[in-house]
């Protein structure tokens, strides 16, 4: 029922947001009754596609490159022109390729700097281009989606681990600073039904499932309710990682 909807008149922003983690986490936003902004960079068509089929109206689709900081601030003053007001935002988007941890020459430099950009710095520069607008209504959260790489050290490669690491470290950080207007948490998944790293497909999702205590594969809507508990309920919680693997962390 729409009076039930506890997101109505808010607006949220989702950084890959058209596949994954994201698209599952702007169809729940959009169910509450949120307005929401689909991020996306090389996937516009599909960007549309999932806005298109949005529960309720307002909805658009805007690109934004984690590489590119003036896309960021661009993206930030459209949401203000458009909808007066931000009040959640997700950075659900994210890049890692699979390097073995023993090989060292493989992690070039390039690759590393490609990781820590995408995953650290991204993540920044659009709570920078965004502090403003959460700010405003004094109610404003952001939910970074990190990975239980970041705490296991085991992970797609080196890069991503030290990445997702400075991911949660930077949160913490910045909750000290930007409360109490703005709550700042992370979600941490493990392996994720999702086609985020290459060549991991569904069998070996089930191996890994297997040998965790919950026995089985986590899905993008796992990842998503986690999120969304995040932004409804943890009112009280800021400066925190809520870890969503199945217990795979445990073993």
């Amino acid at each position: 029922m729409a009076d039930q909807q506890q997101l109505r008149g808010k607006v949220a922003v989702v950084t890959g947001g058209s596949s994954g983690i994201g698209a599952a986490t702007v169809r729940m936003l959009a169910e509450e009754g949120a307005r929401v902004v689909v991020g996306y960079n090389k996937g516009a068509d599909r960007a549309h596609a999932v806005t298109a089929y949005l529960p309720g109206n307002g909805h658009r689709a805007m690109r934004i490159v984690l590489e590119d900081s003036a896309t960021m601030h661009k993206a930030a003053d459209d949401v203000r022109a458009a909808f007066g007001r931000a009040d959640i935002l997700v950075n659900s988007a994210g890049f890692t390729k699979p390097v073995p941890h023993g090989d060292l020459e493989a992690l070039d430099d390039a690759l590393l700097d490609r990781m820590l950009i995408a995953n650290v710095r991204g993540p920044f520069a659009m709570i920078r281009a965004f502090a403003p607008l959460l700010r405003e209504k004094g109610d404003g959260v952001v939910v970074n989606v990190s990975s239980i790489a970041a705490f296991t050290g085991s992970g797609s490669s080196i890069a991503y681990c030290g990445a997702k690491a400075a991911l949660d470290n930077m949160t913490i950080a910045l909750a000290r600073v930007l409360g109490p207007q703005i709550r700042l948490l992370c979600v941490s998944p493990g392996a994720v039904e999702t086609d985020f790293v290459a060549g991991r497909g569904h069998d070996q999702l089930v191996k890994l499932a297997e040998a965790t205590p919950l026995k089985r594969v986590v899905q993008p809507e796992d990842v998503a309710k986690a999120i969304m508990a995040c932004v409804l309920y943890l009112k009280s919680s800021t400066g925190v990682k809520i870890v969503c693997d199945g217990g795979r962390s445990l073993v």
